[in-house]
This record gives structure tokens, sequence and C-alpha cells, in this order.
């Protein structure tokens, strides 16, 4: 059977200066490269026989197939493996029948119509991209983002056509590309095509050993991320939900974890009171040059779009958090207002894993793509979901993370469980920012549930590779224990004798959120888990 796990494609031009191209290959492969492929557009046939003879020695040296792009003379000549094929090039079935039986033949695919042309034309494998922008070939297709492999990927169900991801793939966006790329039928790719950040490396070893360790951790730890966390068949589990989230209240009070948030102007200060008054500690930073420094500080990251600005600091603070290994929260508030906030939040969620997407009716429908809520503004029109549990659990799978639908009930799923919240108050929707507040008490949370896997992780709480895992913690309990914590307090706000409208709620909002109990959740929170 092929491995297409690490996939090379070999590009001369590439090579830092005094390295020799066989040299370079041999440490690629000795570093864990599983397949190669020899790509040359710009040299004359002999030359590239020559390459290609080479290349096919040290090849079976490793026992690792080799690959020609587009030549069928030269593959035919060497006797490669196989040979791959681009939109435009010769079609796979005139191939077949001039390259010797069980000859590998894949193909360069940029839509699903592309994929399904692949396995009707019988190609063993497709190469599914760009997914982001590269300098190591001229695109003729347009960037289809990490996002637009997973909705490809589900075109090859039901068949053994494999799929790698190809289109500036390094280190650096290696894992989050492996976590994105998943169908929400839970089709993941079989390997990763990288060019520059092996070939242009003066330690190509330890390019492909770092890029097949991200590959074997990712594996690893694929089930797990899965893996249903609350059983809707145990009598137990609204209790064990309950004391997650006051053991959460008690991580947060101990550690008093930073959350960064990078928001919109409208909410900065209450939503900064909001966090102290949790317990956490709160950090509004926007530039784009504080975004590595605090990644390595925070216990979680908010962003929220509301007013829309500060996107270069977003999409670093957003990578540098995964590279961290820390939550990532994202409020796409109004998204379904205009195109241009449509276009950002595409942008932002092709860059940057999400750990957990909060939005209303109507923010989270345009990011679905859905017409059943229609938005004004920032608020949502219509009676809503007709199938709330189905909508949150399907775009769950979709955008791999969990989704928080808010409304008078609120919904929280991560793909495989959903959890139904009937707390809070009417009064919350007179306020400027009540969302907003959720989605700060959601960072909060999940900042605590980071925490308190960080403390267990000596003990075996977390996976024993966790370079496998884009955030560390139940960021499912985090969201639910964020929604819980801030519809609790409205709750208990609103009772009070200095309460008498809108005004005189939100500092009450604030102070109950400060003197939240673990008993007063355990005795109010109105939870079902549905799914």
């Amino acid at each position: 059977m092929v491995d297409y796990s690490l996939y090379l494609v070999t590009g001369r031009e590439l090579l830092p200066q005094g390295k020799d191209y066989l040299v370079s290959l041999e440490e690629s492969l000795q570093g864990g490269v599983t397949i190669v492929q020899v790509r040359e557009k710009h040299i004359d046939t002999l030359e590239f026989l020559e390459i290609a003879q080479k290349t096919k020695l040290l090849c079976n040296k490793y026992n690792v197939p080799l690959i020609i792009n587009d030549r069928i003379d030269i593959a035919l000549a060497v006797q490669a493996d196989g040979v791959h094929l681009g939109q435009t090039d010769m079609p796979i079935h005139i191939a077949r029948s001039l390259l010797p039986p069980g000859t590998i033949l894949g193909v360069s695919c940029n839509t699903k119509e592309h994929v399904q042309k692949a396995i009707s034309d019988g190609a063993d494998y497709v190469g599914i991209g760009a997914v982001w922008g590269t300098s190591t070939k001229q695109l003729t297709s347009p960037v289809i983002g990490v996002r637009g492999v997973g909705q490809i990927l589900k075109t090859l169900d039901g068949t053994n056509v494999k799929a790698v991801a190809i289109g500036g793939i390094k280190s650096a966006n290696a894992l989050r590309t492996l976590h994105g790329s998943v169908s929400t039928t839970g089709h993941v790719l079989d390997g990763i095509a990288v060019v520059s950040d092996i070939v242009a490396s003066t330690t190509p070893f330890h390019a492909a050993q770092n890029l097949s360790s991200i590959l074997g951790a990712f594996n690893r730890n694929i089930t797990l991320r899965v893996d249903q966390r609350y059983d809707a068949t145990s009598s137990h589990i609204i209790d064990k939900i309950k004391n997650g989230v006051c053991n959460l209240m008690q991580t947060i009070k101990k550690t008093s974890p930073l959350i960064h948030q990078i928001t919109n102007v409208v909410v900065t200060n209450q939503s900064a009171n909001a966090t102290l008054a949790l317990g956490a500690s709160p950090i509004m930073a926007t530039a784009p040059e504080e975004m590595y420094d605090l990644s390595l500080a925070i216990g979680a990251l908010l962003i929220n779009f509301g007013t829309v600005k500060d996107k270069e600091g977003m999409i670093l603070a957003g990578q540098f958090a995964n590279a961290s290994q820390k939550p990532v929260v994202f409020d796409p508030v109004g998204v379904g207002a205009t195109q241009f906030r449509k276009r950002t939040a595409a942008e932002l969620l092709n860059t940057w894993q999400a750990s957990v997407i909060k939005g209303n009716a109507a923010e989270l429908g345009a990011l679905a793509d859905s017409k059943e809520v229609q938005a004004k503004g920032v608020d949502s029109v219509g009676g809503g979901f007709l199938d709330p549990a189905g909508f949150v659990k399907e775009l769950a799978k979709k955008e791999r993370c969990v989704i928080v639908l808010t409304g008078k009930t609120d919904w929280i799923s991560d793909g495989t469980t959903v959890v139904k919240l009937d707390n809070g108050h009417e009064i919350l929707g007179d306020i400027t920012g009540s969302g907003c507040l959720v989605g700060t008490c959601v960072a909060v949370f999940c900042g605590g549930a980071w925490a308190e896997a960080v403390s267990h992780e000596g003990n075996g709480a977390l996976n024993q590779d966790p370079s496998g895992q884009l955030v560390k913690g139940d960021m499912l309990l985090g969201a639910i224990s964020g929604v819980l914590a801030l519809t609790i307090a409205a709750e208990l706000a609103v009772e009070r004798s200095d309460v008498h409208g809108s005004g005189t709620f939100l500092p009450a909002l604030i102070d109950e959120l400060y003197h939240l109990t673990p008993q007063e959740i355990i005795e109010k929170a109105k939870i079902e888990v549905v799914s």
C-alpha cells in the first residue's frame, strides 16, 4: 500500500546555496519522506531524464515510490512508480493506456467537480488545493483554503481514492491543515504535499522529521478529538457537567488565566470588567507586534470582530495561539450583515483554527450559508432554526470546533454531543453587547479548561504526545460553563431590588458574575443533553 503521508515535491531552484540536490533528497528520505514527485518545468528532456534516473535510484534505496510530474515519457524511461497530472495535462484514461499496469496516477483538483471526474477516470489519488498561497508555482486556480479542502473531501466517501493536500503547506500550518481538512462525514487527508519547507531547508532531514512527527501526532490524536464526552443516556450526566463547571470556576479563581481579547470598541470596558469579575485577567491588545509574546502568556484568546478592525492583529493572534495550543474563541458579530464581514470571517477561519465559535442564529446561519435565519445588523430576524440541535452539530463537524448558538435557548455542540441550556432573562437583549459578554465568559472558562489540562498534563490527562492537538482542555465544557455563568448571573441580577431597568441591570450583572458561586450553578443550571 502506498504511503502518501509526507509527499515531497522537488524544486531544485529552491535549494540553499551550495546544497546538492541528491544530498538534500537523501536527507529528506532519511527524515521521513514517504513519496517523491519530481517536478521540472523549465529544463530540456535530457536533463530531466538524468535527474529522474538519479532520483529513482535514491528512492529505490529507501523503498519510496517515485512520481513524475506531467511527463509520461520520462516516467516510462526511468520506470517510475507513477505520474501526476494537472487539469490541462493528458487525460487519465489515455495516460493509463500508455503506462504499465499498476502505475500510480494522481491528478490536481481544485473543485468537487474535478474530484468527481478524477474518480470516474480511475485516479489513484487526488491532490487537493491550493490550500494556502504559494510562491513555488504560479497558481491557475483560486486558493480554496483549509475549510474548502474539508468540503471537497466528502466527494471521496465510499471510494478508495486517496487525498493529498497541496499548496503552501509547511510545518507552521501543517497541523492546521490536517485538523481543518476533514469532511463532515469524517473523511481525512491521506497526506500533505510539501516543497519549500523541506527543499529550501539547510537541514532537510530535520525538516522532514518535524513534519513526520506532526503527521504521526495528528493520526494518534484524531480519535480523541472526535470522542464523545457526554453520554446522553447516563443518569449522572447533568451532575457531571455541573460539577465540571464548578471545578472550572475554582480553577479560574486559583490560576487567574490571562484572557487576550481583540474585541469591538462598544464593549471593551464591560468585557474587561466581566473577565475580572470571574477571576481571570484581561488584556485588550490589538497591535500585531505584540501577538507572539502574548500567545506565550495567555490562557485563551477571544476574537470579536464587531467593528471589524485590527484584522492583521486578529490573523497573527490566532496563528500564534494555535501554535501555543491555546483556546481561540471566535465571535463573528454581525457576520451576515455585509459581504465584507463574510469575507473577513472566511479569511480568519481559513488562517487559524477556532476552538469555539459563538454566535446568534443570524451569525451562525451566515457562516453555514443557511437561509433559515436572516440578519438585521447584529440581530436575527425570523423564528430561528427548525432543528437547532442538528444545525449546531453539523456546523461543529464542518468547522471542527465547538459551536455555541445563543438565543432564548442556547445550543452547544462539539459535533458529537449536543447540550441545551435554558437559563437567562429577556433583559439581556436590552443592553448593548450582551452577546459579546457571552463570548468573554466562554473565553474565560476555556482559559480555565486550558489551565486545568496543563496542570494535569504530567498525570496522563492528555495524550502522551500533545503536539497533535490544536488546543489543550475540554472546550465543550468551557463553552457550557461560560454560557451558564452569564445567564445564571443575569437571572440573579434581575431579581435584585436595585435593578429597575437596563441601565441598572448591567452593573448588577457584573456584580453577580463576581459573586457567583458553585452552589448557584448546581441549583439553577437548566441543562439537557439531547444527543
